[in-house]
This record gives structure tokens, C-alpha cells and sequence, in this order.
């Protein structure tokens, strides 16, 4: 897919949101065309075709925005042949804590998509075969976040995948910027946050493993300055988390 043409696709994605709207429009062209991981989703072909999604921690909807514009696309045969099609979804769920980011969703998606204002360590997850969780999981404690991933083993349906990004914690400058990022936009946003609940990868994976995944991580940085890594991660062939 030439950048050209991703980037048609992501001003599609960004004119969902209503034209009264123009901070979510502005946010869904920005985030959706400077952050390497939504085009990576889609040129590896990460989420599968006929999918429930359960995206937690999903914003206004951004990369449900970019899937349904992705839909619209392929539909009028405007797709790139050395690409894979891109799913087209039985179900989407986003969660989300932030009521106005989720009511930004809902008019983006109308009834393509639904979206839950709720806090994801308590918020039902039902079932689903691809599940996104992209920067979401620092927020919260180290017992917090095994809870959830666990909750998340549950719900993924045999065959499905967890499609979790994470900054993999270390010494480094870009670890230690992309923390520094992360608070000031936080603190913009009206949330105080008393410390970032990180993990290095190799703990990350070892957890996910401990809870029945086998993952492969890759690196999701490029173009920017951050540490941050996509962990593809499926159930494993053993029984799953006690």
C-alpha cells in the first residue's frame, strides 16, 4: 500500500467523525496517520475477517473508524492487490473510560460499532476473537493488569488473538521520553497520575505466558521517538490460565 493512498484512507477514517466535531477530526487524521501501529494492523492482516473485536481502552474510536472506512473502500474495489483485505467484522466493542471520547465514538460509528463507557477492570468483556489493547494497561496496577489480561484469556475464542502494544520498560532515552509523553498528555487531559505501572518486555511476555499466551513481540516505533513494542499473542496449545 503506497503511503498515498494510506493516507487517503485515513482522512476517510477522520471524516466519519461529525464535520461539528473538528477536534476528533483532527485527532483521528493525526493519531491514525503518525502512529505505526493502525497501518501495521492492517498490512499484516492482525485482525481476522468475520471477528468479534473487543478494543479496550478504545478512545474515540479510532482504529473502529479506520476499519469501517477500510470496509468502504475495499467494497468499491479501491484496494491495494499486495495487501489483505481488511476484516469485515461481525462485532465491534469498544471500552472506554472517557465518556466524551466514547460519545465522539458513537457518532462516528453509529450503529457499525458499539461503545461501553466503563472502567476496564470491571467492565464485562463477553466474548471475542481479536482483542486490541494499544498504551492502556500502565494505567493501572501490576495486579490490575494480570486480572485483566487474564479476564481477557477467557474471552478470546479458540483461534483468536490479543493484539496488546506496550512500552517496554528500560534505561533508555526513548523509554524514559515516552513516559514523560505520556504524563504531560495525561495531565492536559485533567488526570494526575502518581506513577506509570511499566514492565520490561521480558516480563511482559513472561506474564502473558503464565496466563496461557505464547506471544511474539515486534517492534512499533517507527517514525517516532517512543519504546514501544506490539505483542501478538494467541492462546497456547496448553490449557489456559487457572
Amino acid at each position: 500500500m503506497s503511503q498515498a493512498f494510506f493516507r487517503s484512507l485515513v482522512q476517510d477514517a477522520s471524516r466519519l467523525y461529525p464535520p461539528g466535531e473538528r477536534f476528533a477530526r483532527h485527532f483521528a487524521a493525526g493519531k491514525l496517520g503518525r502512529d505505526p501501529a493502525f497501518r501495521h494492523l492492517l498490512e499484516h492482516g492482525l485482525i481476522p475477517g468475520g471477528a468479534r473485536v473487543l478494543d479496550i481502552g478504545c478512545g474515540q474510536g479510532t482504529l473502529a473508524a479506520l476499519l469501517a472506512a477500510a470496509q468502504a473502500r475495499h467494497a468499491r474495489g479501491e484496494w491495494p492487490g499486495d495487501w489483505p483485505p481488511p476484516p469485515a467484522l461481525e462485532d465491534y466493542h469498544g471500552i472506554d473510560l472517557g465518556a466524551t471520547d466514547v460519545g465522539r465514538a458513537r457518532s462516528a460509528l453509529g450503529n457499525a460499532a458499539r461503545f461501553t463507557c466503563g472502567d476496564m477492570r470491571n467492565t464485562p468483556f463477553g466474548e471475542a476473537d481479536a482483542v486490541v489493547i494499544l498504551d492502556v494497561l500502565h494505567y493501572v496496577d501490576h495486579a490490575a493488569q494480570e486480572d485483566i489480561l487474564r479476564r481477557v484469556r477467557t474471552a478470546i475464542r479458540p483461534g483468536g488473538v490479543l493484539l496488546l502494544r506496550v512500552g517496554a520498560q528500560s534505561d533508555s532515552l526513548r523509554f524514559r521520553y515516552t513516559v514523560w509523553v505520556d504524563r504531560v498528555v495525561m495531565r492536559l487531559r485533567g488526570h494526575r497520575l502518581e506513577r506509570l505501572w511499566c514492565r520490561p518486555l521480558a516480563a511482559w511476555v513472561s506474564l502473558l505466558a503464565s496466563l496461557g499466551f505464547a506471544s511474539e513481540a515486534r517492534p512499533m516505533s517507527e517514525g517516532t521517538p517512543f519504546a514501544n513494542v506490539l505483542l501478538v499473542a494467541r492462546p497456547s496449545a496448553r490449557a489456559g490460565p487457572a
